[in-house]
């Protein structure tokens, strides 16, 4: 069977130059409400890559994501909101995007085109087999991430992907798959859209189920998250109010003295139970 790229097949609509803004906005709304459907099938792909990423981080590896354009950039956002979300490290959770960090602002000419220099990017971190790559691209044809990953291989690093086509060059090189069909965009071949929102998805999916996983959330708060701004800090003090049920400036008082949300829960009640 042929590898067909329905990511780059013809919008179902025609003449979008004539239709009038609402005609737009809700022909694009129908095509996105399609996505979430599309994830949910994979979710058995999803699972089992998860599985093996939380074995992986409580064994102490790291999460890698590598990708090119939109989906570098996805990666690179997922990783850099797990520290401030979970309080984990900077170093658990990489992004990496072909033609580097100048890359997530302004496109890279041909910085895709590489098939060596992903796995060159990947060295730099001291890549081993204690830790889980992810490749992402909805074509799943990009050579930068397609060579990253069967140089993985090589060197016993297990390996997973995030793609929009099935049977795929990158799909067929890693070790597990999860392809997301969601069909041709409403723009031919724009891949931002509903190929870019269900990689969304799906890194929302594994990273928080993983932190969730690792103990950093408890109950349903982000009790590790750092206190980086005003509405953060009001967030933990919520979060302290609600859990002990005790004052504003209570929970204040304690998130100053111990800046942390968990910490703050466990003194108090550490201190209540010895008195």
């Amino acid at each position: 069977m042929s590898f067909i790229k329905t990511t780059e097949a013809d919008s179902s609509y025609e003449h979008l130059e004539k239709m009038s803004i609402l005609q737009l906005l809700k022909n694009i709304n129908s095509e996105d409400k399609t996505v979430a459907f599309a994830v949910e099938k994979a979710l058995p792909q999803i699972e089992k890559l998860t599985r093996i990423v939380v074995e992986k981080l409580k064994a102490g590896g790291r999460l890698f994501y590598i990708g090119s354009g939109t989906s570098g950039r996805l990666g690179i956002v997922d990783a850099s909101e797990c520290p401030p979300t979970f309080g984990v490290s900077h170093d658990i959770v990489i992004g990496l995007i072909a033609g580097g960090d100048s890359a997530i602002r302004k496109a890279v000419e041909f910085s895709e085109d590489s098939k060596i220099q992903g796995w060159k990017d990947l060295q730099e971190y001291q890549i081993s087999k204690n830790d889980f790559v992810l490749g992402i691209t909805a074509s799943g044809t990009t050579p930068y991430v397609v060579g990253a990953v069967k140089k993985c291989n090589e060197n016993k690093i297990e390996t997973g992907c995030i793609t929009c086509n099935q049977g795929s060059p990158l799909s067929k090189s890693v070790n597990h798959p999860i392809v997301v069909m969601v069909g041709p965009e409403f723009v031919t071949g724009s891949s931002r859209m509903k190929a870019g929102t269900a990689q969304k998805l799906v890194l929302n999916m594994i990273s928080t189920t993983a932190m969730i996983q690792l103990g950093k959330v408890d109950g349903n708060k982000m009790v590790d998250m750092q206190l980086s701004n005003t509405k953060l800090v009001d967030r933990g003090i919520n979060i302290i109010v609600n859990t002990l049920d005790i004052s504003q400036i209570k929970a204040g008082d304690l998130l100053k003295k111990h800046k942390s949300v968990r910490k703050a829960i466990s003194s108090y009640r550490n201190d209540t139970e010895t008195h």
